[in-house]
């Protein structure tokens, strides 16, 4: 199993026994849901820094050591008292909505982080652009770019004209081939072909290779893609490089 993965699980299983078994000695004069209130700390501590399986893990255990260790009868799975009853419950259910909260927010931070990325790449492709930087170069960096955002194999700019029977990706980061859409996100980028993805007015087109891997790249991706693709114009002193076939 992987490791990332491995001590967030043990800590949602072992943090909420070991602080179970701290509060024992005040459960005669500190309320239940006091305790249980302590509980849900270790279950957001453990969501927070775990995945959505730690973090329900955390719930179920903090659950139950509340039963076994801090509710009448001790040591035995079974509560007398119907507030215990709705304290345990209720602890699972905040433990799983925290756990969904954490997720959500790191979701969105992984979101903001990669469109914070995706900017600084249009940026820089676009002051290499504005700089009249080498044109050839200028292509490299954008190959570079594209074949990181879109997972390729390989990413070249051609400036020779576009293929219609080729696959290719539309301004709007929509992809077609033969007149036919393809549903990027459940079947990924075609892989039995090359794929183009136009230039600035003309200037040719940058031959994208997905063949030895299923790459689904966003929308939000593609566009991105389109953007940078964008930034190469027509320039005569852009050689034709080697093109995959």
């Amino acid at each position: 199993m992987n490791r990332t993965l491995l001590s967030p699980r043990v800590w949602a299983v072992g943090a909420p026994l070991a602080v179970a078994c701290l509060l024992t000695p005040f459960r005669e004069t500190v309320a239940g849901t006091s305790m249980a209130l302590v509980l849900v700390l270790v279950v957001v501590a453990v969501a927070v820094r775990g995945d959505r399986v730690a973090g329900l893990l955390a719930s179920v255990v903090a659950a139950a050591s509340f039963d076994f260790f801090l509710s009448v009868p001790y040591l035995r799975f079974d509560i007398l008292d119907p507030v215990d009853v709705e304290t345990a419950v209720l602890l699972v259910a905040v433990g799983v909505a925290v756990t969904e909260l954490a997720q959500w927010g790191r979701r969105e931070l992984d979101r903001a982080v990669r469109r914070e990325g995706y900017l600084a790449g249009v940026a820089e492709a676009a002051r290499l652009a504005g700089e009249g930087t080498d044109p050839a170069a200028l292509a490299a960096t954008v190959e570079r770019m594209i074949t990181d955002l879109l997972d390729l194999d390989t990413c070249r700019f051609d400036p020779a004209p576009a293929r219609p029977d080729h696959p290719r990706v539309h301004t709007d980061g929509s992809v077609t081939w033969n007149g036919h859409p393809v549903d990027v996100d459940r079947d990924g980028l075609p892989t039995m072909d090359v794929i183009e993805l136009p230039a600035r007015d003309g200037a040719g087109v940058f031959r994208l290779v997905a063949a030895t891997h299923v790459a689904r790249p966003t929308l939000e991706q593609r566009r991105v893609a389109v953007t940078l693709a964008e930034q190469v114009g027509p320039h005569p002193t852009i050689d034709s490089p080697d093109t995959v076939a």
